[in-house]
């Protein structure tokens, strides 16, 4: 059996000391050895999107890459995205355009728009949904989804 091995994450800006068998994903260590449960495991396979986590300021499926490749990166999950007690804008413009359904998708579709934001690269609706393609709601709120985007992009 291999040895666990030492690593560094900085996550929502503490630093965090684990120890981790070589195979460990990083959402599993977000989720089971952090209790960061807000970042979800929907289908395991980088398809859906649902453990989109921003690593560096850069959006990341979290189930395709080992906790031990990111040892002292900075990762943000969506409890790490208010600050002081206020919410995020794009989580706000999330609750003001009704951008979700179950909810199950929601973190990872904030995240990533996050890192949308801050890539800079969407400049009208049809460039936001090619650019958030790669997160899924099986509830079909994607028309919600892209105006909260839009809100949150007007507001920055």
């Amino acid at each position: 059996m291999p040895e666990r091995i030492p690593i560094n994450l900085v996550v929502n800006g503490e630093s965090r000391a684990l120890e981790v068998m070589p195979w460990t994903t990083l959402l599993d260590a977000l989720r089971d050895r952090l209790q960061l449960t807000g970042t979800k495991k929907g289908c395991d396979h980088g398809q859906c999107g649902a453990c989109t986590v921003l690593i560096d300021g850069r959006r990341v499926n979290s189930c395709l890459t080992l906790a031990v490749m990111r040892d002292g990166a900075e990762i943000t999950t969506i409890e790490g995205l208010a600050r002081d007690g206020a919410l995020h804008p794009l989580q706000q413009a999330f609750i003001d355009h009704d951008a979700f359904q179950c909810g199950y998708c929601t973190p990872g579709q904030i995240c990533s728009a996050a890192g949308l934001l801050a890539e800079g690269r969407a400049r009208d609706a049809d460039e936001i949904r090619e650019l958030m393609s790669g997160n899924l709601c099986r509830c079909g709120a994607y028309p919600n989804i892209v105006a909260a985007i839009e809100q949150a992009m007007s507001r920055s």
